[in-house]
């Protein structure tokens, strides 16, 4: 899941400046799971537009709407419902949301509401881990399904580095160690033979380094 949080509305605020009509638009997938760009944060952020051009003595109609999901194209097409009823769309969908909008609706001006974050799940109620850096080649059949890319502060491929101390990371005495949570799950299922393994030296291109990433299947294309 991506997780998101709302942008500082200051910031917003200085984005819409010049608009006067606004779309705040949501999206019913993963900002609406981590209360970051559902329905009830479009009506939260909308009211607070309104508050701040009333406060700057300026006239405002602030829309509300979500889309199923933002990064879609089929979906895309429903703000069309809209069609000239605004100079300007809040996006409270991840950064993927804004970018669909922009290259489906090059007219449009779309800004961002939220600064997505990572790629997460839910630890507890109203915390996220991250989980995963989408780095486009997965090694966790190596690792015991934990994540050194994503869950290491120094991505180490073997590890854990010699700032480990007492199973926590280095970076902060209540953040564990990623690899000796690996090395004692692969005790545990046995596979602790594994960690003998050196892995080579880790190859950055799929992880976005070579430009923008595309995935196609052609059992699904048309």
């Amino acid at each position: 899941m991506i997780i998101a949080e709302r942008k500082p509305v200051e910031e917003i605020m200085h984005m819409v400046s010049s608009a006067e009509r606004i779309l705040v638009l949501g999206c019913r997938g993963c900002v609406s799971v981590c209360s970051a760009g559902g329905e009830r944060e479009v009506e939260i952020l909308a009211s607070l537009i309104r508050l701040g051009k009333q406060k700057e003595g300026k006239k405002a109609e602030v829309l509300e709407g979500s889309l199923v999901r933002q990064c879609d194209k089929e979906y895309i097409d429903s703000i069309d419902i809209w069609e000239g009823k605004y100079d300007a769309i809040v996006s409270m969908a991840c950064g993927v949301g804004v970018n669909f909008i922009a290259n489906l609706r090059p007219a449009t001006v779309v800004y961002p509401g939220v600064n997505t974050s990572f790629f997460g799940g839910s630890a507890e109620q109203g915390v996220w881990a991250e989980q995963c850096a989408g780095c486009g080649n997965c090694i966790l059949h190596h690792t015991g399904g934990l994540c050194p890319v994503a869950r290491c502060a120094k991505s180490l491929m073997n590890g854990p580095c010699g700032g480990s101390q007492d199973g926590k990371c280095e970076i902060h005495s209540e953040v564990p160690c990623v690899w000796q949570l690996i090395h004692d799950r692969l005790a545990r299922l046995d596979r602790k033979k594994d960690m003998l393994e050196v892995a080579p030296i880790r190859d950055w291109r799929p992880a976005g380094h070579g430009g923008p990433r595309k995935v196609k299947r052609d059992d699904l294309s048309v």
